[in-house]
């Protein structure tokens, strides 16, 4: 049997980690045995919906490589996939009907006043058990009720005695005292179906075989099972994911950054590394390997390795990972990523290509960027206590020192590149017995007032160019002279 999965998001906004995780399970159950990736929108709750949502979830699905094989753009002989047309066709209501003729479901016409008397708070939260009340109407008074376009909805009908036993793939079997199972909804007064319900209709007519979600899902999947057995239909395989937190082990929020897809490629991450690091949230291949491309995680992903203990978003672990995929990109893709960040820091006529290749390894996002060439646009107020260096032995008098005798060097020397000023002071050093270090460290300080840069001093000298250094060079001196 083909295996066969589904992604089926709410249009409610951006894609959330979790979500992304869901769907990036359910692409890799079906592509490691070769099966399909279904693309689901469940839109029935039309409060909840956001315009551009639909668009966005396309868009993510692209920009992370979880290409479905069949959706509402790429249809195939299941669809609709949109359930809002899909309650257009009919198809909902012609299965909760047959449930309804089959003494399965039945219709309620409670006020929301009556549902409202039968809440009750247990411990602490306030919950609703239904009490069959409609089921024990009489046919003539549900077709009267029916005739006079009195408000309903379609309620499952649960047994109130035994047990229904849930089988899922990670967690075992779990069972539930039938006493425990409220009617719930199937069809709402709005005419659409609950989400449980178009779920377990969708799900069976587009052949799904495995149905990947969050383990928050677990406690009301037994309802599921009624549905199914109630139709006579084969269960597919549940495999229920653990909760993802973050470092305090508290659920995600937007506050803290890491909430969404869309919230980590706008502070400078890489999908690559986003769908890597969310493949490991709660599971890990049999060799232990953390960086891995999707093609790496189609061919290991087992998931019966998948974890039931809670996973912790870590987001330093992410900056590292992210790290090394910025190392191993091609430099024409990194470049144009990184354009922006170096144009918003850098408006002199500098050669960005050479800048972007200095910071190329030593960043973890896009954004730290930045404080690797601020001083390149212009050099920060520093102190001259930079200038103090025990591992090379500079001070301030030698590094005044040394500069002034540079500087007649560099004001002689026409060749800029970083070959040519290299062999230069290590020629000068040469002569006058000072290690490479001596000579390098107060000019590097002199033209960026730093300790730490992307680059060497001759490097930086060869970007600002002749004029620029010497100018910087001139300042330094000042400095150390005041």
């Amino acid at each position: 049997m083909k295996i066969r999965t589904r992604y089926a998001p709410s249009p409610t906004g951006r894609m959330h980690v979790g979500n992304l995780r869901t769907a990036l399970y359910a692409y890799l159950i079906a592509k490691h045995e070769g099966g399909d990736f279904l693309l689901r929108i469940e839109d029935t709750d039309q409060e909840r919906f956001v315009e551009g949502a639909v668009e966005l979830i396309n868009q993510t699905l692209a920009d992370t490589g979880l290409i479905p094989d069949e959706s509402p753009d790429k249809p195939g002989d299941c669809g609709p996939y949109v359930q809002s047309e899909r309650v257009k066709a009919g198809i909902y209501m012609k299965y909760a009907k047959q449930l309804v003729d089959e003494g399965k479901a039945y219709y309620c016409f409670c006020s929301k006043e009556r549902l409202e008397s039968l809440k009750t708070v247990v411990n602490g939260e306030e919950i609703m058990h239904y009490d069959k009340h409609c089921l024990h109407l009489s046919k003539e008074e549900v077709e009267a009720n029916l005739a006079s376009g009195m408000p309903y909805v379609i309620r499952q009908n649960n047994p109130t005695e035994g047990t229904t036993t849930f089988h899922d793939e990670l967690y075992g079997d779990v069972t539930v005292d039938n006493s425990e199972l409220d009617d719930m909804v199937l069809i709402k007064s709005d005419g659409f179906p609950t989400y449980n319900f178009a779920n377990v209709i969708d799900d069976h007519l587009m052949g799904i075989t495995h149905v990947v979600r969050g383990n928050e899902y677990l406690s009301s999947s037994p309802k599921y099972n009624r549905l199914y057995e109630a139709f006579g239909w084969e269960i597919p395989k549940y495999i229920h994911c653990p909760l993802i937190t973050d470092e305090n082990h508290k659920k995600l929020s937007k506050r803290s950054g890491h909430a969404s897809f869309e919230d980590l490629i706008e502070q400078g991450f890489v999908a690559e590394a986003v769908v890597n690091f969310v493949a490991l949230l709660g599971w890990s291949p049999e060799d232990n390997e953390e960086i891995m491309s999707l093609e790496d995680l189609v061919r290991k992903f087992d998931y019966t390795r998948i974890s039931k203990s809670p996973a912790v978003f870590d987001m330093e672990k992410l900056r590292w990972m992210n790290g090394e995929y910025i190392k191993a990109m091609d430099f024409d893709k990194f470049y144009e990523r990184a354009l922006p960040y170096l144009k918003e820091i850098i408006h002199k006529p500098l050669d960005l290509k050479h800048i972007a290749n200095m910071v190329k390894t030593r960043i973890e996002i896009f954004p730290d960027i930045e404080q690797h060439i601020d001083f390149f646009e212009e050099v920060p107020e520093y102190s001259t206590e930079l200038y103090v260096n025990k591992k090379s032995k500079t001070n301030l008098e030698n590094s005044l020192a040394l500069l002034q005798e540079v500087k007649s060097i560099l004001e002689a020397e026409e060749d800029y590149s970083n070959d040519a000023l290299f062999a230069v002071l290590s020629a000068f050093g040469k002569e006058h017995g000072y290690k490479t270090g001596f000579v390098m460290w107060p000019i590097r300080i002199a033209l960026s007032g730093r300790q730490m840069t992307p680059a060497g001093a001759t490097e930086i000298m060869e970007v600002l160019g002749k004029e620029e250094s010497l100018k910087r060079i001139d300042e330094g001196i000042a400095k150390l002279q005041a």
